[in-house]
């Protein structure tokens, strides 16, 4: 498998750049568009063929048979019972649809779409030499990403995060203002050629992953190989807004995403949690989420699926939790020490179709009678 190219002051673990000294700094330049990131825990999914798009269509969760040439959207595959499977960011550029996706997610994924072929006109092939930057819309490092992607059909393959808005047939369960709203993500696929001449221009800004994750997280964005476990249904994680169209046409799993939303009530929810600082600490994936009562009784509740330190907001994290976990202040339970943690409640319990349609009063069991006016 392809890697990047080595850069200079580059911290890495496993294969991924975690920062390049100052991982503070470099959430700042990347929040302004000013800085890369190499995404070595990305994998390249490559389908061709004349039926790629009603084929995709027919298995996934995303309405795509119309994508045109330079859209993106964003699809998850699920299990019978409605599971959340696989995750992936899509582009198509006219020739091909790109499928972009966590690395350890990638082969499963590409294993399972071979197998759903059968005598359809599609091609799939993973693509291992590819590599993959992210940054923020706006900035310089968008230009330079674009400048040198992967362009087939002379359309650059850069997906655009849907995060920011509920898609067409998406819903979105908080209520108020949500900051996904901000959240202008992009990724760009880049050939090892590509990656090369980033890495030797000197003008070119980089940053890491934590930088890049507290801004995920930061934006209560739901991801693959941090929010999804062999129970996750795609209401739990706030998937509706993005990669769920509701109004689309049968596929595995449609009956229980139907169900939940129309009845509500998912069995767990994810929260926001912002971490006490003054001890330092941060809570590593898995980490146990309490309920202290005031006799001092504590039930676990959850556990935290992604943490980290924000330049703003200080120490906070993504946290799945049962549907009973109240929507007040919790503790998160480390080796080190209890941490106190502040929750934004993201998908409420009781989360559904009509779960904040308020009720009107039944006056009479008469119909009214119609209005003329209305024929109008």
């Amino acid at each position: 498998m392809a890697g990047f190219p080595p850069l200079s002051g580059a911290i890495a673990e496993g294969g991924i750049v975690l920062h390049f000294g100052d991982p503070s700094r470099e959430q700042r330049a990347l929040e302004r568009g000013e800085a890369l990131v190499p995404l070595g825990d990305r994998t390249v999914i490559e389908l061709t063929g004349s039926e790629r798009l009603t084929w995709l269509d027919s298995i996934t969760t995303q309405a795509v048979a119309r994508l045109r040439a330079g859209q993106s959207t964003e699809l998850l595959v699920l299990d019978p019972q409605g599971r959340v499977e696989h995750v992936a960011a899509v582009f198509d550029d006219g020739s091909s649809t790109w499928l972009i996706a966590d690395t350890a997610d990638a082969a499963p994924l590409a294993t399972w779409l071979q197998r759903m072929v059968f005598r359809a006109d599609v091609k799939v092939a993973v693509r291992p030499e590819l590599l993959v930057v992210g940054f923020f819309a706006g900035g310089s490092a968008e230009q330079r990403a674009e400048s040198v992607a992967l362009a087939l059909q002379r359309q650059a393959v850069v997906w655009t995060d849907p995060w920011p808005t509920v898609q067409p047939g998406g819903h979105q369960y908080h209520v108020g203002e949500h900051p996904g709203s901000g959240y202008h993500w992009r990724t760009a696929v880049l050939d090892e050629a590509a990656a090369a001449v980033l890495a030797a221009d000197s003008e070119t800004i980089w940053a890491g992953a934590l930088a890049a994750e507290a801004l995920r997280i930061a934006a209560w964005r739901p991801r693959w190989a941090a929010e999804v476990d062999e129970r996750s249904l795609p209401h739990e994680t706030d998937w509706i807004r993005s990669a769920v169209h509701l109004n689309k046409g049968c596929y595995r799993g449609q009956e229980t995403v139907a169900k939940v939303h129309n009845l509500g009530h998912p069995p767990r929810r994810i929260a926001a949690l912002h971490l006490d600082g003054s001890e330092s600490l941060l809570p590593d994936a898995g980490a146990p989420v309490l309920v202290v009562g005031a006799d001092g009784a504590e039930d676990e509740v959850g556990r935290i699926t992604s943490a980290a330190r924000h330049h703003e907001l200080g120490p906070i994290a993504l946290a799945i939790l049962s549907r009973r976990a109240p929507a007040g202040d919790l503790v998160v339970r480390t080796p080190d020490g209890d941490i106190a943690a502040a929750q934004e409640v993201i998908v409420p319990g009781d989360a559904g179709a009509t779960a904040e349609i308020p009720r009107l009063t039944r006056l009479s069991r008469r119909p009214s009678a119609p209005d003329p006016r209305d024929a109008h």
